[in-house]
């Protein structure tokens, strides 16, 4: 699970919590239920963690947090091991807190394996183990530092089973596989706000676990759930009422929430259950006083410390650290990025020549040679083209020289201090202009703009792509639902949903359907192959389009010719595998009928600040700028396919 420190957002609030007997059968205290049934197995990346372990060298160690649902215990890891060549044997040891916790001999071949975890103690919700790899290779081979023990499709096998809440303060579980959040067929505006803000906060509160968040209708107003809620699952009931509150809600073995509350009160009873004072909610009921989130946000100078990375450190022949630059842990778009390396490597031997190596995406941006007292005292500049959404700084020292046989020299130690200064400069427009712009352009508070029509379906969007979005930040965003007019004309940056069509000439859009002649479009498909799009005139699609107006980003939801089936084919087609929020690379993206979605993308000569012409004028300049093919195809592609993974079973 994420977890966010004062530092990063304060709760500026008055710590208030009135628990409440329940009152009204709506709001009855539950009775004791049953310890539930779950099925014993989860995979670590539903744990939050990566499902692969890596073991790099001869002794590797991994460090593993596993969040642990109330009323459980962690009985083995499974694993499917994955040797290196040239190994003769390979044992793994696990332990917690200085004890061994169990030592087993892998399997030669790899192979499956049950890791037994006895013993192990359970502590604020969560394990952390130490797992550490010794491994002997073959005679007269040397092992290969790229190649690692690899612990493939690791998950954990759970005994006992899982606790139901009785007070709110556990109504959300260490791990949570699913939120279901109603709301009445023709939610209110107060009550939408609540519902998009409710689901982004539950995304950042839960990190890298992404659980599926949805949207589902009620009844009516007083109608409880239907059905109940399954173990790690959770209900939660939203609704504008006169008495302000959050409560547990309901019978069933697991008990709905009911978060209720007057038009200026519904929002910030939403806050508790991510907020820092939840842990007070010792009752089936709380009253929270105002609760308002303040990211605590770097300046233009801030250090890595501050960005997430106490310091990073590596040792072997050739050890190299990186560096991570996200622009969404700086809650803004920057440019100008340049930073203060500090730090020290172990000095070199008159015998051994080396350098140290800066790079960005495997492009060096700086090198000088090493020097005799092993400090790093350096400012590198990080070109703007090659800036992202989150940029890895790479810090290598390389040595050349006899370094005997198996690299039996004693490897260098590189470090870099978290106090290396990043100086930055806000950028207008955002570098790089389009999806990968998002979400540090809307932070840290967007407005979700969208029609009094639909707006049921419409909350249902909004909170598609707000946790997408949400899913992409270290830092929580905040969200504000106003009527779409409102967003329009606001400074501030903004998610507009407009599912029926855009007609709104103010700001237009680049991605249009074409009035007479067919258009072709130079696109990038699903796995990131370079591929052309043909828009007919009068063709249907659904459309997500980045739009920098000059003085803010918008992020825009539309279709044309009513092409609404499009527009949310495209939005669950987002929300079914992970790697397609990060993967979205350009100015937009298009769903039509009968073809996966494809990117749009930007690149040289596509300027979003520069004023569009009439919508009724002549396209064809546009689009032949759009067709970057031979400019940017290559290099979307590669974004696109770094970061695909296998999708998430939901």
């Amino acid at each position: 699970m994420r977890t966010f420190t004062l530092a990063a957002v304060r709760m500026m609030a008055v710590i208030a919590v009135t628990l409440l007997p329940a009152v009204a059968s709506a709001n009855a205290e539950p009775e004791a239920s049953p310890a539930l049934a779950v099925s014993p197995t989860l995979p670590l990346r539903y744990l939050g963690s990566a499902p692969d372990l890596l073991f790099y060298g001869q002794i590797g160690t991994v460090v593993l947090t596993i969040p642990v649902p109330a009323g459980m215990t962690p009985a083995s890891l499974n694993v499917t091991v994955q040797i290196p060549v040239y190994v003769r044997s390979a044992n793994l040891t696990v332990s917690q807190d200085n004890r061994l916790l169990t030592q087993v001999e892998l399997p030669p071949a790899g192979g499956p394996l049950a890791i037994p975890l006895d013993g192990v103690r359970v502590r604020d919700n969560a394990v952390t183990l130490l797992l550490r790899s010794y491994l002997l290779p073959l005679d007269g081979y040397c092992l290969d530092p790229s190649n690692p023990l690899r612990l493939a499709n690791s998950a954990v096998t759970f005994t006992g089973v899982e606790s139901a809440p009785t007070v709110v303060a556990d109504f959300l579980p260490p791990v949570l596989r699913k939120l279901d959040i109603y709301v009445g067929p023709k939610p209110s505006q107060t009550e939408a706000d609540a519902v998009v803000k409710l689901a982004t906060s539950v995304a950042a509160h839960y990190g890298g676990q992404n659980p599926e968040i949805e949207v589902r209708q009620l009844a009516g107003p007083a109608a409880p759930p239907p059905g109940a809620a399954q173990p790690l699952e959770r209900q939660i009931v939203v609704a504008e009422g006169p008495d302000a509150g959050v409560s547990l809600y309901g019978p069933g073995p697991i008990p709905a929430l009911l978060i209720t509350g007057p038009v200026n009160e519904l929002t910030n009873q939403t806050r508790l259950i991510t907020s820092a004072i939840a842990r007070y909610a010792l009752g089936s009921k709380a009253v929270p006083g105002p609760l308002k989130s303040t990211p605590q946000l770097p300046g233009n100078e801030t250090t890595i410390r501050r960005l997430g990375q106490p310091g990073v450190n590596a040792s072997a022949l050739n050890p190299q650290v990186g560096i991570n630059l996200d622009q969404t842990r700086l809650g803004r778009p920057v440019r100008d990025v340049r930073v203060h390396l500090i730090g020290s490597y172990t000095p070199l031997p008159a015998a051994i020549g080396g350098q140290v190596v800066v790079s960005v995406g495997g492009q060096t941006i700086a090198r000088w040679p090493a020097e005799a007292s092993g400090l790093v005292d350096r400012w590198v500049d990080v070109p703007n083209s090659m800036l992202q959404r989150l940029t890895t700084l790479n810090v290598q020292v390389n040595i050349a020289g006899n370094t005997g046989r198996c690299g039996e020299f004693q490897p260098i130690t590189l470090t870099i201090d978290g106090e290396s200064v990043v100086q930055t400069t806000s950028a207008a427009p955002p570098v790089p202009i389009g999806f990968q712009s998002l979400p540090q352009g809307l932070m840290p508070k967007v407005q979700v703009g969208f029609g009094d029509d639909g707006s049921f379906a419409n909350t249902a969007r909004a909170v598609l792509i707000m946790t997408g979005l949400q899913r992409l930040s270290a830092l929580p965003i905040d969200t504000a639902v106003v009527p779409l007019a409102d967003a329009l004309k606001s400074p501030s940056p903004a998610v507009l949903i407009s599912p029926d069509g855009w007609d709104h000439p103010e700001l237009p859009l680049k991605v249009t359907a074409p009035d007479t002649v067919p258009t072709t479009l130079n696109v990038v498909d699903d796995d990131g192959n370079p591929t052309t799009l043909t828009l007919q005139p009068g063709v249907r699609f659904g459309s997500l389009q980045v739009v920098f107006d000059g003085k803010r980003s918008i992020l825009v939801a539309t279709s044309n010719g009513g092409a609404v089936d499009q527009l949310d084919r495209l939005l669950s087609w987002l929300d079914g595998d992970l790697t397609r929020w990060p993967s979205l690379n350009g100015i937009g993206v298009v769903s039509i009928a009968d073809r996966d979605p494809v990117t749009v993308p930007g690149g040289v000569g596509v300027d979003d600040t520069a004023a569009a012409p009439h919508r009724d004028s002549p396209r064809w300049w546009w689009w032949a700028g759009g067709g970057l093919a031979a400019a940017s195809a290559a290099a979307a592609t590669w974004l696109l396919v770094r970061s695909r993974r296998n999708p998430l079973d939901r």
